[in-house]
């Protein structure tokens, strides 16, 4: 094993630990089992595993800690919103917020029981209750956007289920399983592992059930949001132990409020990493769309693109800003559990 190269948990060998050390077998197998907690200690083991301490996974209680902090500072200015993004006042009225792009793909949600992870303040929640959905309840780690979730709820007359708990945490915390799992606009870039995000949305869904998902796209994400044109910055996938760092004290809706925890942090992750995720948890791929549109200004030279969107200006080559996958869960079977080694190894 070369010097600092990180190693998959399910796959570490005690065989291969450092001379004269042995570790139990409990020990060889570790995961995060909380992210709040003040490490991450292996499963039925009495101290942290060395190989994570060693490639730095300890540092996820802080990375996932200071977004959380960065999530509850937004969740007050969007509850607040002054500058019309999230369309609160149509919402409460009984209206949606969702773009068109979700509501032609995700389909007839008629009476069906969806649960819309990364829910953040809840107003796309509760529009999807207010466009038929049988049974909504929406999940995040925010403590202040699940805060500001229900109250909207109570303001809106609207029967809906919010959950305060961190995503990797979902199965437990919710206690039930769904027909539609919804995940929209910055999710997976704020989770270090989308194999281990696969098999928590397998687990929520019935068989049968589905995820709808629509996300910016990676190639997005690996250009220079700050510069003047078009410029790739960033590698095609984020290790695990080194994601992106970030310093902003805006956020994206144009408030000019200052948020007072600016510092937070995002993985890229590739598409076929997310596709060989779901395919490994046991659903099957329904579609996958790209789109030349994306829900926010990413680009300060980015232009309206319809209602709500952006895209780029007509001088300007086109990339895919955006991509959306509807997937199936398998009534029977699951196919073996794929390894991203890239991504876990941090190359």
């Amino acid at each position: 094993m070369s010097p600092g190269a990180a190693i998959a948990p399910e796959a570490f060998d005690q065989q291969q630990a450092l001379p004269g050390l042995m570790l139990s077998r409990a020990a060889a197998h570790c995961r995060p089992v909380r992210i709040d907690a003040s490490y991450f200690r292996c499963k039925g083991a009495l101290t942290t595993c060395l190989p994570c301490v060693g490639q730095g996974w300890g540092n996820l209680e802080r990375f996932l800690g200071a977004n959380r902090l960065n999530w509850d500072d937004r969740a007050e200015l969007h509850s607040t919103d002054t500058t019309g993004s999230y369309h609160i006042e149509n919402v409460l009225a009984g209206g949606s917020n969702l773009y068109e792009l979700e509501t032609r793909e995700l389909g007839d949600i008629a009476g069906k029981d969806i649960v819309h992870l990364q829910c953040h303040i809840g107003l796309d929640t509760i529009s999807l209750k207010n466009l038929g959905a049988g049974s909504v309840t929406g999940l995040d780690f925010s403590p202040t956007a699940i805060v500001a979730a229900r109250d909207f709820a109570a303001k809106a007359g609207t029967e809906v289920r919010f959950v305060e708990a961190p995503l990797f945490e979902a199965v437990e915390a919710l206690g039930r399983t769904f027909d539609i799992a919804y995940v929209t606009w910055g999710s997976v870039n704020w989770l270090d592992d989308v194999f281990r995000w696969a098999r928590v949305v397998a687990d929520l869904l019935r068989p049968g059930g589905r995820l709808y998902m629509a996300e910016g796209h990676p190639l997005l994400f690996q250009c220079d949001r700050k510069a003047a044109a078009l410029e790739l910055k960033h590698d095609w996938r984020t290790p695990i132990a080194r994601p992106l760092a970030w310093n902003e004290e805006l956020t994206y809706t144009g408030d000019d409020r200052i948020l007072k925890h600016p510092r937070y942090y995002e993985w890229i992750h590739p598409i076929s990493d997310v596709v060989n995720a779901l395919i490994s948890a046991g659903l099957t791929l329904d579609f996958l769309n790209e789109h030349d549109t994306v829900s926010w200004q990413h680009f300060s030279f980015a232009v309206r693109a319809g209602k709500d969107m952006y895209g780029l200006p007509e001088n300007s080559p086109k990339i895919p800003m955006a991509y959306s996958i509807g997937a199936t869960k398998r009534s029977v079977g699951k196919i073996p559990y794929l390894v991203s080694p890239k991504a876990i190894e941090g190359h």
